[in-house]
């Protein structure tokens, strides 16, 4: 990684009005958890539709489309990452700059409110807190490589990352049951499903699926972004 373009590039995603929505995003779920702590429903039934539903199966993607098409798209449609591709600097090396800032960011400001929101309503219990937190982080990795790669192959990754998680991820992959094999969110849940106590959650997919999976997009994406960009220089050369 290179300690500059992570820089630039926190300064970069910092500086505009994604910051808000950074902090907007899951200060709303811990307010949704302190709600839900002081009512009467059932909290196992709560942390699951608080914590699994909307913090794992909304808030990790939507943060990490914000973050993953923030820390490139920008620079690539203003055209600024010209100054930065002329550095003499190998480009899976700026790729995984910008990767390892949006990990981290995603992590802070998705990964962390959702073991914090788990806290809030249902203690430790279960171990689910934790299940779901380590379920947002290895889903938040994924999720900001593929919007990464998003953002450096189309114009259109914000719109493209949305229809992905609001489409395939919140309708197809929750309802169909061949397609949640292929949703970042279902790979999130059998990692949550293996962490927590045996019995009180169930995931559609296999936790050694989900892992290699994660993997394989996290890599594959990754790869393909620093392609892309290669690709990018010789344009501007050109």
């Amino acid at each position: 990684m290179n300690t500059t373009v992570a820089r630039l590039t926190v300064r970069g995603l910092f500086g505009r009005r994604r910051a808000l929505l950074l902090l907007l995003v899951p200060a709303l779920l811990l307010v949704i958890a302190v709600v839900a702590r002081n009512s009467d429903s059932d909290k196992h039934d709560l942390i699951q539709s608080v914590v699994g539903q909307l913090g794992l199966g909304t808030l990790v993607p939507i943060l990490g489309l914000i973050v993953g098409t923030g820390v490139i798209a920008n620079e690539i449609d203003d055209g600024s990452i010209v100054y930065l591709l002329a550095k003499p600097l190998p480009r899976w090396k700026i790729v995984t700059s910008k990767l390892a800032v949006a990990i981290g960011t995603t992590w802070l400001f998705a990964a962390v409110p959702v073991l914090v929101a788990g806290l809030i309503i249902y203690g430790n219990q279960d171990d689910l807190a934790v299940g779901y937190t380590l379920g947002a982080l290895a889903s938040g990795a994924a999720y900001s490589a593929f919007f990464l790669l998003l953002g450096v192959v189309t114009r259109h990754a914000v719109v493209a990352g949305l229809a992905y998680a609001l489409v395939w991820e919140s309708l197809v992959g929750n309802y169909v049951k061949g397609a949640k094999t292929l949703s970042i969110q279902q790979w999130g849940l059998s990692i949550a499903e293996a962490t927590a106590t045996e019995g009180v959650l169930t995931a559609p997919v296999a936790l050694g699926v989900a892992l290699a999976l994660l993997t394989a997009v996290t890599s594959i994406a990754t790869i393909l972004a620093a392609t892309r960009l290669a690709g990018l220089t010789l344009a501007s050369e050109e």
